[in-house]
C-alpha cells in the first residue's frame, strides 16, 4: 500500500488559521507621500509575513470518517468432523461463521451428523445464522478503524491584533506546560502542536502533506513514548499517544504486538472512561485497531477490565464514541471462547442503552435513524448475532433479557412498514431471531413447553359433553378439549419477549420478510431458517405453526417461488422448511400435487453433480419421503415428472464422500417406500424400459 492510501491519526490545532488586513481603498487611492509609501510597504510586508505563517500552520479539520469495515461472509462453511446425529437440521455459526449439518431418522431413513466448528447441532430442521459484512464485501468479520478526512480553512476576517494576542497567550501557556509536565518526552514542536488544539478524527497522509509541519506530530514519536503519554495527566498528551497507537496499528501486526508487550492495553482501557470525550474517542479507536485479527490483544483487553469500561462509556451520548465501542464489542464477539463472558458482562446494557432506543420500541419514538445511529445499531446487532450462535446457555440468557426480542421484532416490523427490509440491520435482527429459535422446544423453560403442549388427561378433571363418538371420559375427547383450549389461549395472547419466538404472529412476520426482501438473500435465508426451526421436531406446537404457515399465512406459494434461486445456502433453509411442512401437513395428497414437481426440478440427475449440495438433496428426499409414506399420489407424481430416474441416479452414481453417501441413502429410502404401492409397479417398469 502506498503512503497515499495509508491513513494517519494526528492531533491538529483548533484555531491556527490567521487572517490579514487589507488596506482601505481610501488609503490606497492617496498617491504619494514618502511616509505613506513607507507605511504601505510595512503593511504589505506584515501581510506577507502573516500569510506565510498561515501556510505553515496546521488547519483545523472537522468531518466524518469515511472508512470501510471488514467482515466475513455469512456463507462461509468449514467442514471438520463427522458425528452421529440428533434430529434433522443445519446451522450456520458466526465469525468463523461456521455451519453445522446433521440428519437423523426421518420417516424411513437415517443419516449422520456433520459438525462444523465448535457447535454440535442438528442438520435439516434447525439452523443458526452467522454475522455478515458491513458494507458489502468479503474479508474478515472484524472491524478496523479506517479514517479519511478533508481539511477546511478556518473562519476569515479576524483582526491582526486579536490573532497576535491569542497566539502570544497560547505560546506563554505552552511554554509553562512544556517545562512543567513530568515524564514528558518528544520534541517541543510536537508538544506545541498538541497544546494548540485537537481533532475529533484521524487525518490522512494526504491532508498532512498539504499542511507540511503537521506530519511531524506522528513521525517524531515512537511507540514507547506514545504509551508513556497514555499515563500522563495531560489530556492532550493522552490523545496524542492514543492517536499514534491508532495510526500505527492500522494494518501493522508488529505494532499491535509491541503495544501488548509494552503493557499499553491496560493504559488504554483506563482512558475509556476519561472525563474528556476526545480522549475516549482516541482510546477506543486505538483499541479497535489493536484487537483487529489479534486474539492475544482481545484477551488482554478483556483481562484488563475492558468490557465493563466500555459498557460504562456507553452512557455518553456521543455517536462517534458509541460507534467505536459497539465496533469493539462486535470484534470481541467473533471468537467463541470470548462470547459467553461478553454476553454475561454486556448483554443487559447493550439492550437497554442501544438496542431498545434505536429500535424505536423504547419510550422515545424514532422517525428515522441518522447514518451514525444506523452504524451503531448495525454493530450492536452484529454482536448479538455472534453471541446468539455460541451455545445453549448464552441463547437462554438472551431469550430472558428483557426487551431484547421485543426490540428486534419491533425494528423488523417498522422496517417492513418503511420499505427498508433490505438493510443490514434487518438482516442482523432476523438472524438473531433465527438463532434464538434454534432447538427452541428443547431449550425453552419447562413451564412454557407444558403450556404449549397442553395439560395432560391427569391434569384435567373437568367434565364435558361427548365429542363425536367419544364419551366424556374418553382420553381422545379430553386431549382434544385441552389442546384446543391451549391453542386458543396461546394464540389470543399478546406476545412479549420470548413468547414472540413461537407465537403465530411471528410466522406472518417471516412470511412478509420472504415476500418483500428481493435483494438481500441472507435476510431471506435467515427468515426461512427461523421458520425451519420453529416447525422442527415432533412437538405439538411445531405442528400447529406448520399449519398456521400453510392455512393462515398461505406461505407455500411464496416458498415454492423462492425455490427457483440458485443460491445453495438459501435452498438449504427453504427445502428444510418444506421438509417440515410436508411432515406436518394434514392432507398429504393435496400437498403432493403442489410440491412434488418443484422439488424434483431442483434434484440433480445423479449423485456426481456438485450443485445443489448434498444437504439440499437430503432435504428434498426427506420431503418426498414424508409424502410417499402416506400418499400414493406422491409416488405417482414422482414417476410422472421423471423423479424416479433422478432418484435412481443419485442412489447408484456417486463418489464415496460422506455427504454423497448420505444423499444416496436418502434417495434409496424414497425408492424403497415407493415400492409399497403395487398398483404403480407397471408405471415403474415402463419408466425403466423407456430409460434403457
Amino acid at each position: 500500500m502506498t503512503s497515499e492510501n495509508v491513513f494517519l491519526t494526528a492531533l491538529q490545532p483548533k484555531t491556527t488559521v490567521s487572517t490579514y488586513a487589507v488596506p482601505s481603498e481610501t488609503e490606497l487611492s492617496h498617491g504619494g507621500t514618502h511616509a505613506k509609501e513607507e507605511a504601505r510597504f510595512k503593511r504589505v510586508h506584515q501581510q506577507v509575513t502573516l500569510r506565510l505563517a498561515e501556510k505553515s500552520t496546521l488547519p483545523r479539520q472537522n468531518g466524518s470518517s469515511d472508512g470501510s469495515l471488514v467482515s466475513e461472509r455469512d456463507a462461509t462453511y468449514m467442514q471438520q468432523a463427522s458425528m452421529q446425529g440428533m434430529s434433522n437440521g443445519y446451522t450456520t455459526n458466526t465469525y468463523p461463521r461456521q455451519s453445522v449439518y446433521s440428519t437423523c431418522r426421518v420417516n424411513g431413513f437415517e443419516s449422520g451428523q456433520q459438525q462444523v466448528g465448535s457447535m454440535t447441532l442438528p442438520v435439516m430442521k434447525r439452523s443458526l445464522s452467522g454475522t455478515l459484512a458491513t458494507g458489502g464485501g468479503g474479508g474478515g468479520m472484524e472491524q478496523e478503524v479506517y479514517i479519511k478526512q478533508q481539511s477546511f480553512k478556518g473562519p476569515a476576517h479576524r483582526t491582526i491584533s486579536r490573532i497576535n494576542n491569542r497566539q502570544t497567550s497560547r505560546a506563554s501557556n505552552m511554554s509553562s506546560s512544556m517545562y512543567g509536565s513530568a515524564g514528558f518526552s518528544g520534541s517541543q514542536g510536537n508538544l506545541a502542536m498538541m497544546q494548540q488544539g485537537r481533532l475529533s478524527r484521524a487525518g490522512s497522509v494526504r491532508s498532512m502533506h498539504s499542511v507540511g509541519r503537521g506530519k511531524d506530530v506522528l513521525n517524531s514519536l515512537d511507540m514507547p513514548t506514545a504509551i508513556n503519554y497514555l499515563d500522563e495527566s495531560d489530556q492532550n498528551l493522552q490523545m496524542l499517544g492514543a492517536a499514534y497507537i491508532q495510526h500505527e496499528c492500522y494494518h501493522n501486526n508488529d505494532a499491535k504486538k509491541q503495544v501488548n508487550q509494552l503493557k499499553g492495553i491496560p493504559l488504554l482501557v483506563q482512558l475509556f472512561t476519561s472525563k474528556n470525550q476526545e480522549v475516549q474517542r482516541y482510546a477506543t479507536g486505538a483499541a479497535r485497531n489493536l484487537i483487529y485479527e489479534n486474539m492475544e490483544n482481545k484477551v488482554a483487553l478483556i483481562e484488563s477490565g475492558g468490557i465493563p469500561k466500555l459498557i460504562a462509556a456507553l452512557k455518553e451520548q456521543d455517536d462517534e464514541l458509541r460507534k467505536n465501542i459497539t465496533g469493539i464489542l462486535w470484534n470481541l464477539s467473533s471468537k467463541d471462547n470470548l462470547k459467553q463472558r461478553l454476553a454475561q458482562e454486556s448483554l443487559a446494557e447493550l439492550t437497554e442503552k442501544i438496542l431498545i432506543p434505536l429500535s424505536g420500541t423504547g419510550d422515545q419514538d424514532i422517525i428515522e435513524l441518522n447514518p451514525s445511529e444506523s452504524d451503531i445499531f448495525f454493530n450492536t446487532t452484529g454482536c448479538l448475532r455472534n453471541l446468539s450462535s455460541v451455545n445453549e446457555k448464552t441463547r437462554e440468557k438472551m431469550r430472558g433479557t428483557r426487551g431484547l426480542i421485543d426490540a428486534l421484532v419491533g425494528y423488523i416490523q417498522k422496517s417492513l412498514q418503511d420499505s427498508k427490509v433490505e438493510e443490514k440491520g434487518v438482516e442482523n435482527a432476523v438472524c438473531v431471531l433465527r438463532n434464538l429459535s434454534f432447538q427452541l422446544y428443547s431449550e425453552i423453560p419447562q413451564s412454557a413447553l407444558l403450556r404449549l403442549e397442553g395439560p395432560s388427561r391427569a391434569q384435567s378433571s373437568s367434565k364435558g359433553e361427548a365429542i363425536g363418538c367419544f364419551t366424556p371420559n374418553s382420553k381422545k375427547a379430553k386431549d382434544r378439549q385441552n389442546q384446543d383450549l391451549t391453542t386458543f389461549t396461546e394464540v389470543s395472547r399478546q406476545p412479549t419477549d420470548i413468547e414472540w419466538l413461537w407465537h403465530p404472529k411471528i410466522v406472518e412476520l417471516y412470511n412478509q420478510v420472504l415476500q418483500r426482501c428481493e435483494i438481500n438473500s441472507t435476510t431471506r435465508e435467515a427468515a426461512a431458517g427461523a421458520l425451519q426451526n420453529i416447525t422442527a421436531g415432533d412437538k405439538r406446537w411445531a405442528s400447529i405453526l406448520s399449519r398456521v404457515a400453510l392455512e393462515q399465512s398461505r406461505i407455500l406459494p411464496v416458498v415454492l417461488d423462492l425455490l427457483r434461486t440458485n443460491n445453495d445456502i438459501e435452498l438449504r433453509s427453504l427445502t428444510g422448511f418444506l421438509r417440515n411442512l410436508t411432515r406436518h401437513a394434514k392432507d398429504k395428497n393435496d400437498m403432493a400435487t403442489k410440491v412434488v414437481n418443484p422439488l424434483l426440478a431442483k434434484l440433480p440427475a445423479d449423485g456426481r453433480q456438485k450443485e445443489p449440495s448434498s444437504d439440499v438433496v437430503v432435504n428434498i428426499c426427506g420431503a418426498l419421503n414424508n409424502l410417499v409414506t402416506s400418499s400414493m399420489v406422491a409416488a405417482r407424481d414422482i414417476t410422472f415428472f421423471d423423479g424416479l430416474i433422478k432418484l435412481v441416479g443419485i442412489k447408484t452414481s456417486h463418489d464415496n464422500s460422506p455427504a454423497k453417501l448420505k444423499a444416496a441413502k436418502a434417495a434409496a429410502t424414497v425408492l424403497s417406500n415407493m415400492f409399497q404401492y403395487k398398483k404403480l409397479h407397471k408405471d415403474y417398469r415402463s419408466v425403466s424400459i423407456r430409460t434403457t
